[in-house]
């Protein structure tokens, strides 16, 4: 099994406050668990994470639907809380790879976050993996994207199906 992650945050460096998580479990056949949640980011600046005003800027350009959902309370965790349910929703001993949009994105900064909230990263770091370094090595296969872009959830769920894609193109040998 593997896990693509999505982040929403309020940055780009490793200190970015996050304020949504997206997970998906999947392998060569299709997605089998999803995990979301909102992140309050009053908690997350609080536990270290920086704002980046450019960012925020991005972010006031973006679509309602995308904005909306982070601003939906009676879903919303704090840092930690988001950090211990997704922590408690993996099979994490199981997982062969966990996937993120960038090598110096997703992973870098929840792996971050995990360290300055003191609770523990579930996954070795070695399990780390780029989907984009896969995506941009076989660009023949087309990202068809699917729910809202910029919902952490949903743009979870559109790597992994892409990455699932990818897989079947290249005789199976990446997942």
């Amino acid at each position: 099994m593997h896990i693509m992650i999505d982040l929403e945050t309020m940055g780009t460096r490793p200190t970015a406050p996050i304020v949504s998580i997206g997970a998906v479990a999947f392998d060569a056949t299709g997605i089998h668990d999803k995990f979301y949640a909102n992140v309050d980011l009053t908690s997350a600046v609080a536990a270290g994470g920086i704002l980046d005003p450019s960012t925020v800027m991005w972010w006031m350009s973006q679509s309602d639907e995308s904005r909306a959902a982070l601003l939906v309370k009676d879903d919303q965790y704090s840092v930690v809380g988001a950090l211990s349910a997704l922590s408690a929703w993996g099979d994490w001993g199981k997982v062969a790879g966990v996937w993120g949009n960038g090598a110096t994105f997703d992973n870098v900064i929840l792996r971050e976050t995990y360290y300055r909230a003191a609770v523990p990263c579930p996954w070795p770091f070695w399990n780390d993996r780029c989907y984009r370094t896969i995506k941009t090595i076989y660009p023949n296969v087309e990202l068809v994207r699917s729910g809202t872009h910029h919902n952490a959830l949903d743009d979870a769920r559109t790597q992994a199906e892409h990455l699932i894609e990818i897989n079947a193109a290249a005789a199976g040998i990446i997942l």
